[in-house]
Order: structure tokens, then sequence, then C-alpha cells
């Protein structure tokens, strides 16, 4: 894809991967808006990169999800590119854990829901705009899924399965779909300190950054490369060893 001279959406774009995209994106040429639920943090990115545009949003919430879009084609008549990276991860096994269903509700709502209405929401929009893309954010584990976050796991799976769906549904028309596939990064995802032993965010939003310019559509990096090229025996066997009992 071109990487300069879009309007681009990020959600969750306040800090972390969905921050490092935008100001790479900035960067480039491109116009660029975030969204996210913290209204402090989208300031002091606004703070340290003045171009960004920012609205407080919960992308979890149906009603939200729609002002969003509203807000945006309003403001933004060119918007052509949305990256659906909002996520939460969640260190919780499905049967183990008993924490209430309400708090995976909301993971499953902001990991997978989001992404698939707001995508919904903007390929009209987006079928009228040169260059539109979708770029969705899934995960190393939608490949190799861990038992320490079950329910992260299967949102980013179905999230990959989806975004495969929408990219033969839109076949033939201006809107690609990409999906960027992170492994551990050294980010806050899933609370701080958790993904130290990440690889660190530049680097990775680097490499991200050239291949989605190479015009590539799905994208790993490190593990995550490995991961999604797997065959189905080795794919086994790294789950083995993801999950392997001390």
């Amino acid at each position: 894809m071109e990487i300069g001279g879009n309007t681009v959406l990020i959600t969750g774009g306040a800090t972390g991967i969905g921050l490092a995209l935008a100001v790479r994106f900035l960067k480039a040429g491109s116009q660029v808006i975030i969204c996210g639920r913290r209204k402090a943090k989208l300031e002091e990115a606004k703070l340290n990169h003045p171009e960004l545009h920012i609205r407080v949003c919960d992308v979890g919430l149906e009603e939200e999800r729609n002002a969003l879009f509203l807000w945006t084609v309003a403001e933004f008549p060119q918007v052509n590119v949305l990256i659906n990276n909002a996520g939460i991860q969640r260190r919780v096994e499905a049967t183990k854990d008993q924490d209430s269903w309400e708090e995976r509700r909301k993971e499953i709502a902001i990991n997978l829901e989001a992404p698939i209405h707001l995508s919904s929401l903007f390929v009209p929009h987006f079928i009228t705009q040169p260059k539109a893309a979708i770029i969705n954010v899934s995960s190393g584990l939608a490949f190799t899924p861990g038992t320490f976050a079950t329910i992260y796991s299967a949102t980013k799976a179905a999230l990959h399965s989806f975004t495969m769906s929408l990219r033969y549904e839109l076949e033939g028309t201006p809107v690609k779909v990409l999906e960027i596939v992170p492994p551990a990064v050294n980010t806050d995802l899933g609370g701080a300190g958790i993904h130290t032993m990440g690889v660190p965010l530049d680097e990775f939003a680097d490499a991200i950054m050239q291949r989605l310019a190479g015009g590539e559509v799905e994208i790993g990096y490190g593990r995550s490369e490995k991961a999604r090229n797997a065959s189905r025996q080795e794919s086994d066997e790294m789950i083995r060893q993801m999950n392997r009992k001390e």
C-alpha cells in the first residue's frame, strides 16, 4: 500500500503499536486520527505529536463505534484507511480463572466485535475513496494459542479468519484488506512489565511499515512470522512448547 497521502484512523492509537504506527504514517505524509478510551493518554500523544487528531472512544460499545464513524466521515470525509488496532489481553484461562463474564465480554467486544463492526461501517465509504485499506492487527497467538490468554487467543484467531474472508469479499473493489500479526512486543499490553521480553517496539513498527509499503497483505515478525507460515505439524509443536507445564 501507499504509506503517504492517506487519512488514517487508528483505534487504540494513544500508546504501544497503535501510536508507533501513527507516528510513522505522519512522517510519511499521511493525516492521522487516533482514538482510545483514555483521554489523558490521547492528550499526551498529541502533546508529543501535535499533528495528530484525537477522539475519545470506547470501541467496545456499539453506540460509540457508530458515533466514531459518523464523526470521522463528517470531519475527515477523505478518510481512506482504518487500522483496527485496539485490543486488551487479560491473563486468564478459560476454565480455571473464575473472573466475571462481563470482563470476558469486554475483551471479546474490543478485540473482535469492534473490528468487525467498524469494518462494516467504513466499507461503503471506503469503496468511494482512492487507495482505501482496512488493516486488522491480530496476533501470533491467533496461530499458536496460549492457555495463559485463552480469550485473547480466540478473539485474535477469529479476527484472522474475518480478515481473510473480508479480503476475498472485497476483491474487485478499491479496498485492500491487510493484516499485521505481532509477536510479543515490548508494550504495556496485558499490563506493565509483562512484555518486556518482547521485541523492541520501534524495531517492530519500522519492519511493519516497510513491508506494508512493499505490498504485503499479511505481515508477521520474528516468532509470529514463523507461526503464521508453519505447517500443521510445526504449529502443533509450537503450541505444545508454549503451553508446556513446568
